[in-house]
């Protein structure tokens, strides 16, 4: 995908390409003349004397100390470096590539006062696939993501470590792969790589983008079940729903009565089965998967404005040569979307496992126990419903809100802080966790659906099923579930289920 950075909004189709591969970027006129006029307004307010935080003073609780004219260029340079203090596992390169295209849209809206120099060597280094090596710990969210966007920075001085074709390299090889030199960083310019939201907001798109595929899956899943232990469609009928017309609630319904529909095992027990009503794990899927639709959706929606935000301190207005400082940097509003998104994630592995125990409980399923034959001599799905239970237990801890905490930093100074990186980047594992969750289900549901032949479920299903079984094989007997767990899990993590429930967040308005 070739995106023209301020031609066009960031939308969600753009986090999607950088994510999922190498996308190629350009500067367009309108942005080249914006950062132009922004570094010229920097140049011309210097001559002033007039003190500019960033610029000529130092930074945080050191801002009243004034900087000498000869020593503005090196303290971009040291902040770049001091900053520099991210630790842990480096960020995902996929992820770095998101942040790369966030950070230049923000940039290009000339609010910042950056060099054309520097945003075209930034270019460079993304459509080279270039990534820097960006340590995920050290953000508090606030002030930008400082630390993580500082070895993005580093790179551009030639220092710092990159990711080029699969290998580890020096900021300064980097920059030569790309056919770049290092930038010589001006006023205003280290400050302005360094402030900004880009790493936490990467981190909550990608997790956002994840738990849309799980949640399509976690759909599919569900319907496979429903009709695994013969139960109702009725509580997806329209009507229900109209009377209580949450978005996500009607959609999710749309998609359970359209997966279920003409399913033989369904018609089989439409007359004279006894149940009244199905456990809430069945029964409630549109309203609870509904409600987690809503969330993501709403957190997507938040997410968008801040990939398209300018989140830079002091901001540079060119147009009246002001130069104000804010607090845009405050990653309050992504740590509330991590938090939504956390939670989301959280209620569809509830659920998802919910139904899982249901399956292996013969007094609900009508089936087998624990869907084996011969069982007593076969412990069949016992064991894989534990697995879905702790990585259940493990979401549910790790979905506590990152955003109701703080910790004041920089001699109190920056005294609240979102959290929002570190909300944003749990969301990886509990995504993965999710996939695992719902990949059991799966399995669960299918071995339920063959104990149902020669009756066969609604084409969709069947395709479900079809899915299911190119990797993991019925069960006549015990053998070993982690390879076909994890093989399920790739399935869905790789987007292979996503084609059978499609635009989840597009259909409720996030594009």
């Amino acid at each position: 995908m070739k995106i023209v950075i301020g031609e066009t909004a960031i939308t969600l189709e753009h986090a999607r390409a950088a994510l999922a591969g190498p996308v190629t970027v350009a500067l367009s006129p309108r942005a080249r003349g914006l950062i132009v006029k922004s570094a010229e307004t920097v140049a011309r307010l210097l001559k002033t004397g007039d003190a500019i935080y960033g610029v000529n003073t130092g930074f945080g609780k050191l801002a009243k100390t004034r900087i000498a004219a000869e020593d503005l260029s090196k303290l971009q340079i040291n902040i770049v470096r001091s900053h520099a203090a991210g630790v842990g596992a480096v960020l995902d390169e996929s992820v770095v590539r998101l942040i790369m295209l966030l950070k230049l849209n923000a940039l290009s809206q000339g609010a910042s006062g950056i060099s054309l120099a520097a945003m075209e060597t930034l270019v460079a280094l993304l459509n080279a696939e270039v990534l820097p090596a960006i340590p995920g710990q050290g953000s508090v969210g606030a002030s930008g993501d400082l630390a993580p966007l500082a070895h993005l920075s580093l790179v551009l001085i030639g220092e710092g470590e990159v990711f080029h074709k699969g290998k580890r390299l020096s900021g300064a090889k980097g920059l030569a792969a790309a056919g770049v030199g290092p930038v010589a960083l001006g006023p205003k310019e280290g400050l302005a790589l360094l402030n900004g939201t880009q790493v936490s907001t990467a981190l909550a798109l990608s997790g956002l983008i994840a738990a849309e595929r799980n949640a399509a899956a976690a759909i599919l899943a569900g319907a496979l079940s429903i009709d695994a232990v013969m139960g109702s469609d009725t509580p997806f009928d329209p009507r229900i729903h109209a009377l209580r017309p949450h978005p996500g609630q009607v959609l999710a319904a749309g998609h359970y009565r359209r997966l279920l529909a003409g399913s033989a095992i369904r018609a089989s027990h439409l007359v004279d089965d006894e149940r009244v009503q199905d456990p809430y794990s069945f029964r409630c899927q549109p309203q609870v998967m509904g409600a987690c639709l809503d969330m993501l959706a709403n957190a997507a929606r938040t997410l968008m404005i801040e990939a398209n935000g300018v989140s830079d301190n002091p901001l540079v207005f060119a147009e009246d040569g002001a130069v104000l400082s804010g607090g845009n940097f405050h990653a309050e509003p992504v740590a509330f979307a991590a938090d939504m998104i956390a939670i989301a994630i959280a209620e569809m592995g509830s659920l998802s496992e919910r139904r899982m125990a249901a399956l292996i409980d013969s007094s609900i399923s009508l089936l087998p126990p624990f869907l084996i034959r011969n069982p007593g001599l076969n412990s069949g799905f016992m064991i894989p419903q534990c697995t879905a239970a702790a990585l259940m237990s493990e979401n549910k801890q790790m979905s506590h809100p990152a955003s109701v905490d703080s910790a004041p930093t920089s001699a109190n100074q920056e005294d609240h802080v979102s959290m929002a990186t570190h909300g944003a980047r749990r969301l990886g594992p509990m995504n993965a966790n999710l996939a695992r969750i719902v990949a059991i289900e799966l399995m669960a549901s299918a071995e339920g659906i063959d104990f149902r032949r020669p009756l066969k479920s609604s084409k969709a299903l069947e395709e479900t099923h079809k899915l299911v079984r190119s990797k993991a094989a019925s069960r006549e007997q015990d053998r070993e579930f982690s390879t076909d767990i994890e093989a399920i899990a790739g399935m869905i993590e790789h987007g292979e289920f996503q084609s059978l429930v499609p635009r989840l967040l597009s259909d409720l308005g996030c594009a």
